[in-house]
């Protein structure tokens, strides 16, 4: 046994000496000496408040990146840099630059470094920031509750009726639950993907996603089946909740940004078509109840919170200035609790009835169907 363990601390030890050799010695180094410096500087989140712009940056590079001179609509201005204007690779700084920015407008800013290059950013519709009091709070969490608990509990009004109806039916909003899963993946991973390209590349924003999600889907399998069987009932439930409550967080994030940048016609639009497409998410959660033992009314409730109230925690998040490399990590590991419930509800629907339930004429028509009515109900958002 002594041994085994040797030769296993062997190869160990011998790729930690040459990583050690690579990274510590720095052998390449002199190869690329006369090359041009790397740099690399992304804008994360943008705070404005009267006669001041403050910016949080981030920078990467073959070395330290100095921020020289700032640059806003066409002309040269004085700014100060926390904790200082040499940032080292991966680094954050504070970039406060006093001007008298116009809300409403759109201003264009240039950050120049010491050696000559110049990363762009724009703020598209300048609004300055919102101070935070118990009554906008209480507010903001108003929406929350309206835009994800509300609805969730709406579509789990269904349960008697889905209860009631013969077994082509549940197999039927099963298969939709399926379906509407199959879109809201597809959904949160299109937006997690499209806040991570605008993150830092050393990050690898995009790449994170999918990391996040295959993480979670992983984790959840392991965790949903450590009894040795898998989720039926109130406990495949509970999954559904899960994974649509981490979706309902991104929505959350979404209406909220809309908020902060004082698009308030923009966010009701938004919740409007949220609550519409988030009844059938709460028709999904209670589909696999019908199969099992009727559930107490305080379950219900734990299963509408779950799903519905992580949409507060993201109105209140997205108001504030979100990191997009966050946010991006947020949608990944949403979309592996998504898909862990579509393999789990599939399973299920398998187990019940045969291998071919979900391309029997009432598990492909209620795929069909949850995706089209997922599809419809975003059109309105």
């Amino acid at each position: 046994m002594a041994k085994s363990w040797i030769w296993i601390a062997l190869p160990v030890a011998a790729l930690a000496a040459v990583l050690a050799f690579l990274l510590v010695g720095r052998p390449l180094a002199p190869l690329t000496e006369s090359a041009p410096p790397v740099e690399e500087v992304a804008v994360e989140t943008v705070d404005l408040e009267p006669g001041m712009i403050s910016l949080n940056v981030r920078a990467d590079g073959s070395g330290p990146v100095t921020i020289a001179q700032v640059q806003v609509d066409g002309a040269w201005r004085l700014f100060s840099a926390s904790p200082s204007p040499t940032i080292d690779r991966l680094g954050t700084a504070r970039i406060d630059i006093p001007y008298p920015w116009i809300e409403g407008e759109t201003h264009h800013i240039l950050l120049l470094t010491s050696t000559g290059v110049g990363f762009e950013h724009t703020i598209d519709v300048a609004i300055p920031r919102h101070e935070m009091s118990g009554a906008s709070l209480l507010r903001l969490a108003l929406v929350g509750v309206l835009l994800g608990l509300v609805p969730v509990a709406i579509g789990l009004l269904a349960y008697p009726a889905i209860r009631a109806a013969g077994r082509n039916v549940v197999n039927f909003m099963l298969a939709l639950t399926v379906g509407l899963l199959l879109y809201l993946f597809v959904d949160t991973i299109g937006e997690g993907l499209e806040l991570g390209a605008e993150a830092l590349g050393r990050l690898r924003g995009t790449t994170v996603v999918w990391v996040a999600a295959g993480l979670t889907l992983i984790a959840l399998l392991a965790v949903g089946r450590r009894s040795g069987k898998a989720p039926e009932g109130i406990r495949l439930a509970f999954f559904i909740a899960l994974g649509i409550g981490l979706h309902n967080l991104g929505e959350g994030l979404v209406v909220g940004a809309a908020l902060a940048t004082g698009a308030a016609a923009l966010a009701t639009f938004l919740v409007v078509g949220f609550i519409v497409h988030n009844v059938t998410e709460g028709i999904g959660i209670a589909a696999p109840l019908a199969a099992g033992e009727r559930p107490s009314l305080a379950a219900f409730g734990g299963l509408a919170a779950l799903a519905g109230l992580p949409a507060v925690a993201g109105v209140l998040l997205g108001t504030g200035a979100v990191n997009p490399y966050w946010a991006a990590l947020c949608f990944g590991v949403g979309a592996g609790a998504i898909l862990q419930v579509v393999i789990e509800v599939a399973a299920f629907m398998m187990r019940q009835g045969g291998g071919k339930a979900l391309v029997a004429p009432a598990g492909a028509a209620g795929v069909v169907a949850g995706l089209a009515v997922m599809y419809t109900t975003a059109l309105l958002v």
